[in-house]
């Protein structure tokens, strides 16, 4: 397998640091919202990533994380008129929620800022002690970035003409940096604000020490591969670099790799231009398998554009392999129902030979598995895997029907479900409510909501979007669609 390195930039062989091995650290989201689409891009692309390697045969150890204190956590408790900790808690598990929705299989671990400070304080110290960090007057601990000689490597800055990273945070409006290139390791307590005990003052950790603590005690000093968004890759990843390598002396990650950004119609996202959408906003008319083909139907080192007709395109792409999946399914039972019936209750199966052309078929099956495969192993090229699946699809309409064996039906059908689920796409067809049944409901909730019982007008209400079916209350009455 060949990975593009961001470090290196170019594309290079992976090798685990431990043979059959693999240690993913990938940066997570700040818990203060619902997470948008943005979000979603580097969970299902790294999730994919994890999945294959897993199908390869590896034991995957998948660290991501959560920050759980940040300025934007504190400012929507204050909206909210609760502690950051409830909100950071109530958003976590509202991400878990949207990341099952996308079929994102948890992490071996999913570390917390706040439960990870004796990490950092240790490793603050570590800095000061070795010359690459140093103590401020009003507390503020600072790295000092010139120290670190490698700085720059990962996003290929050149020192003198770096800016500062726009996280960056000021310390109560006063710069006490030494140099307009240092971040900040610890910064002192603001009124209302959660903190902590630490050697220089009541305070807080700074963004990039965290990452750095929580890859270190849940994988080790050296890992093999560590992701994220490309917005990432300065100043965040560079930071990390400098202070794991500097506090460690030994490479951070072998191999870097970064997802790009999300468009919306045509333009970056921004809640300023209307544009901004929550990985819930979208679930209401997409399921969370449209969501995650349409990710992966683009390289992840590829800008993805999100319109309404891509989307739409996506979810009949997908409805192909659905269809193809429930073709198989339904031979299979009929086949079952009519060795059932011409055995007797006993079950038997019919032990005779597959015929000379459905061997044949069958021999033909794993020439889709390399096509995918070695999609798979140059960097990742999941648009290239979903056309092997597409063209297994092709495969099946064009060779299998109701006089094909049982043997080649269920080869075909196991090869479809495996590939897809490499690319944690479900693939089930989902049989779901009648539409009289739904009807029936509708005019029970109108019924409901005409004896002012708002209570069982909003339970058919949810139980019914619980199964995929939204109601729209218009002027000319309830409209519905599925999900």
């Amino acid at each position: 397998m060949k990975i593009y390195n961001t470090l290196t930039r170019k594309k290079e062989e992976f090798k685990p640091i431990e043979e059959g091995k693999v240690k993913i650290y990938v940066c997570g989201p700040t818990v203060y919202n619902f997470i948008h689409i943005g979000n979603a891009r580097p969970m299902i692309v790294f999730d994919t990533l994890r999945r294959y390697l897993i199908y390869k045969g590896y034991e995957v150890n998948y660290v991501s994380n959560f920050t759980d204190v940040d300025d934007k956590i504190i400012k929507e408790s204050i909206e909210e008129g609760i502690s950051a900790e409830e909100v950071s808690t109530k958003y976590i598990a509202e991400c878990k929620k949207d990341m099952t929705s996308l079929n994102v299989m948890p992490a071996t671990t999913h570390p917390q800022a706040t439960q990870e400070i004796p990490e950092m304080l240790e490793m603050i110290s570590t800095l000061i002690d070795k010359g690459y960090a140093y103590k401020a007057d009003d507390g503020t601990v600072y790295y000092s970035t010139r120290k670190f000689k490698g700085y720059g490597k990962l996003s290929h800055k050149n020192i003198d003409d770096l800016q500062q990273g726009h996280r960056e945070i000021k310390v109560n409006g006063v710069e006490t940096k030494e140099d307009a290139l240092d971040f900040v390791l610890w910064k002192p307590k603001k009124e209302g604000e959660p903190f902590w005990e630490s050697p220089w003052c009541e305070g807080r950790p700074g963004w990039h020490i965290e990452c750095s603590c929580m890859a270190k005690k849940y994988l080790g000093e050296t890992i093999d591969i560590h992701a994220g968004g490309e917005d990432l890759i300065f100043p965040h990843h560079e930071n990390e670099i400098a202070q794991s390598e500097a506090a460690n002396g030994k490479p951070f990650a072998n191999y870097w790799m970064h997802n790009a950004f999300i468009n919306i119609d045509g333009q970056k996202m921004s809640k300023s231009l209307g544009n901004f959408f929550t990985v819930r906003d979208i679930l209401k008319e997409y399921e969370g398998r449209v969501i995650r083909f349409f990710m992966l139907q683009v390289s992840y080192r590829s800008p993805l554009n999100f319109s309404r007709e891509i989307m739409e395109s996506s979810k009949s792409s997908l409805q192909r392999i659905i269809t193809a999946g429930s073709f198989l399914s339904d031979l299979m039972d009929k086949k079952n129902d009519s060795l059932d019936a011409g055995n007797g209750s006993d079950g038997v199966e019919d032990t005779s030979e597959v015929c000379g052309s459905d061997k044949a078929l069958i021999d033909e099956l794993p020439k889709f598995r390399t096509q995918f495969n070695e999609a798979m192993d140059d960097d990742l090229n999941t648009a290239d895997a979903l056309t092997a699946i597409f063209d297994l699809v092709k495969f099946i309409n064009s060779n299998i029907n109701e006089n094909s064996s049982k043997e080649l039906i269920k080869a075909a059908s196991d090869e479809l479900t495996e590939l897809t689920s490499v690319l944690g796409l479900d693939i089930s067809e989902e049989k779901g409510l009648l539409d009289d049944d739904i009807q029936a409901l509708i005019e029970e909730r109108n019924a409901a909501r005409k004896a002012k019982n708002f209570a069982r007008a909003d339970e058919i209400r949810d139980s019914l979007k619980a199964q995929g079916i939204i109601l729209e209350d218009t002027k000319d009455g309830v409209k519905w669609h599925r999900a």
